[in-house]
């Protein structure tokens, strides 16, 4: 009989929103195998040096660099010099050759089938720290047909699969579900996609217990492929919020419409992603976030914007100044969200005092010194963001 094999599971010390479902999956892979599986997120002596067989390290964004590397060589210096060490996840994928030149380890790259297909190890014990720990997580797609220069999915996930049941993804145990899906609207059988998420409990108004459930395409939808049938689709299930990507300013009169379709249907708990420091202006950037003030008056609705920095897929940190941005102007925008965190709410008069009320007003703010940012006025933290 062959012998149970110790696995440790290693996330390195960068910030994460969600937890390491390729992990999850990997610690269900060697629970199958009957195998001792433990997952620890940082750098510990004690635990690196426990006597491993392998030790499988997670990797995500190219800018957490420095914390990554640091991450794999402290577990390369394992104390039993036995435990074979695999490195995979979007930094070793994307900085393949560059993980393999430091650390002498040549990083798993893509999706790994035999992995990636199995129902994600819910109970893997160190996975309360993520906010998410009341959620599935699954994809009822996988891949895009879009080949966007700002995003690495094409190169992650180069073939679309249109569909993937849901069932041996979900945890009934679990009250939300939160779908990862790159482009989910591209696929023909989005109206069977409806169908599974309804089949297992997540139509509109499904209830956990005495709580509501909710269903989250959380790396949005593309507004250039959603049409009415679509939004109908999605207003029979327990969608909150709808994230809408809203990257370009030329998308305008596609966004507002597809807002507006939204209303139409009743949904309006909306979210954005809101992406900067790429091909646009400040004027571009905030003229976006304004134009979602105006939809929430005229409509009633709740948008909640996430804007998100722009930094080339190679990047090994986040100082990359786009061509129509400047240091200066990012850093301002860097002081307005550190005390929104990160979320420009629905309500006009906190918007105008964190952003300005016009475009020049936005501009000469995120040009002003960090301390005045802070200080006009009033602390900016005093803002009520709802």
């Amino acid at each position: 009989m062959k012998s149970t094999q110790r696995i440790l599971l290693i996330e390195p010390p960068y910030k994460a929103k969600y937890p390491p479902l390729g992990l999850m999956k990997i610690s269900r892979y060697h629970k199958t195998k009957n195998d001792h599986v433990i997952f620890y997120k940082g750098m510990s002596a004690e635990v690196r040096d426990a006597g491993w067989d392998k030790i499988y390290i997670t990797t995500m964004f190219t800018f957490e660099w420095k914390t990554t590397i640091e991450t794999i060589k402290f577990y390369q210096r394992e104390k039993h010099k036995k435990a074979e060490i695999i490195v995979g996840g979007i930094l070793g994928s994307l900085l393949q050759d560059e993980v393999a030149r430091e650390t002498g380890i040549i990083p798993h790259f893509g999706l790994w089938d035999e992995i990636d297909n199995l129902k994600p190890d819910y109970r893997l014990k160190g996975m309360d720290g993520y906010y998410t720990n009341n959620s599935s997580f699954g994809y009822t797609t996988k891949g895009c047909k879009n080949r966007c220069s700002f995003c690495a999915v094409h190169v992650l996930e180069p073939e679309f699969i249109p569909f993937i049941p849901l069932g041996h993804q979900i945890d009934k145990n679990k009250r939300d579900l939160v779908l990862l899906d790159n482009n989910v609207l591209e696929s023909p059988q989005f109206s069977h996609i409806i169908k599974e998420i309804k089949k297992y409990g997540f139509e509109k108004g499904a209830r956990f217990g005495n709580s509501y459930r909710y269903v989250d395409f959380n790396q949005g939808i593309d507004a250039r492929l959603l049409d009415e049938e679509k939004m109908r689709l999605l207003s029979e299930i327990a969608l909150n919020p709808l994230r809408i990507a809203f990257d370009n300013i030329n998308l305008e009169k596609i966004y507002v419409e597809k807002i507006r379709l939204a209303h139409k249907y009743k949904i309006t708990n909306l979210s954005n992603y809101i992406l900067f420091n790429f091909n646009d202006t400040p004027e571009d950037f905030y003229r976006r976030l304004r134009i979602n003030i105006d939809l929430n008056e005229e409509l009633g609705s709740s948008i909640f914007s996430f804007p998100m920095k722009y930094v080339p897929l190679n990047a090994k940190d986040r100082k990359y100044i786009g061509p129509k941005w400047t240091q200066q102007r990012l850093r301002g925008i860097q002081c307005i969200l550190h005390a929104t965190h990160g979320v420009v709410g629905p309500r006009r008069p906190f918007f105008e005092k964190a952003f300005g009320k016009d475009e020049n007003e936005f501009k000469s703010i995120i040009e002003l010194p960090e301390d005045l940012i802070f200080h006009r006025e009033k602390k900016t933290t005093d803002f009520n963001l709802s």
